[in-house]
């Protein structure tokens, strides 16, 4: 049995539905795969744990892969991508279109965020005819918890939305909004998650890690086919109670497994142009290639 470490990027949630069904089906198990998963107290967590070899695996967006890269991280592949993006309350888009001054609540306010999703309102609105002042847009950092935000009446949007959650929510809450994502505003969508690597892992663990994308993409493709069974397992799993809300979003969150899961150096590339152009990410090409180069044993 080969043990199979993998962080997460945050809190334990219907995206990681494959992950849930390999386990409690014991597909990992029967591969001779004995899959353990760790919820992070801060999002970047993994990285710093996949770095020291703490974990063979690590989760997160492809967006904090060039930002937190460091020599030896490589690229499994995405499982996960939905749209993402900017919400703005229905009342509030004509202060936007005004560019007059809105609150954008935010699990993460710092340069880097705050620079995006400024870059993704920007866009848009040129897009749209109008233009933005950079000092009329305030994030203000909260927690993940943007329709409540939003309903509390003191933020005028959110920032860092997946649309297979707030989307699904707002909808759920009967709350009208705009969705500012890649569909309406130019820029390279990266509301995914990517599962990451080393070149150390691969090198002793490089069959294991492949019966690991194996049965984690016939444990998507399974999902998508049982839905039902798919909320049981995520319920059983996370010792969640059952809700409508939560129904939904696995409903709509199951749709957008990606397989096969493979390393595709094309896929981000548009994204890593655009990190660089913004001056977020310095990384020279040469790191980028090396992220996706062809791995021997997966």
């Amino acid at each position: 049995m080969t043990k199979i470490k993998v962080a997460l990027e945050w809190f334990l949630n219907p995206d990681h539905l494959p992950f849930i069904a390999g386990i409690k089906l014991k597909k990992y198990r029967e591969a001779g795969l004995d899959v353990e998963i760790f919820e992070p107290n801060e999002h970047y967590d993994g990285f710093e744990m996949l770095k020291k070899e703490l974990v063979d695996i690590h989760v997160n967006e492809p967006l904090h892969l060039f930002e937190h890269y460091f020599d030896g991280i490589k690229s499994l592949g995405c499982f996960f991508e939905t749209r993402g993006g900017v919400m703005i309350k229905k009342e509030s888009i004509e202060k936007l279109q005004k560019n007059e001054k809105i609150k954008i609540t935010t699990p993460a306010s710092n340069d880097v965020t705050n620079k995006i999703g400024f870059e993704i309102l920007s866009r848009y609105a040129k897009k749209q005819g109008f233009e933005l002042d950079c000092e009329n847009v305030e994030f203000i950092q909260t927690d993940f918890y943007h329709i409540k935000n939003l309903k509390s009446g003191l933020y005028d949007g959110a920032w860092l939305c997946f649309y297979n959650f707030e989307g699904i929510e707002a909808d759920f809450e009967g709350i009208e909004y705009l969705f500012i994502d890649s569909f309406i505003s130019p820029y390279p969508n990266f509301s995914a998650l990517e599962l990451m690597s080393t070149n150390s892992v691969i090198s002793t663990k490089g069959e294991a890690i492949c019966k690991f994308l194996e049965i984690t993409d016939v444990m998507s493709e399974y999902c998508k086919n049982n839905i039902e069974v798919a909320k049981c397992l995520f319920y059983d799993y996370t010792k969640q109670p059952n809700s409508a809300l939560m129904d939904k979003i696995i409903e709509d969150t199951v749709t957008r497994f990606v397989k096969p899961i493979k390393s595709d150096g094309s896929k981000w590339f548009e994204l890593y142009t655009f990190l660089n152009q913004l001056q977020i990410s310095n990384l020279t090409k040469i790191e980028y290639d090396n992220i996706w180069a062809n791995h021997e044993k997966v």
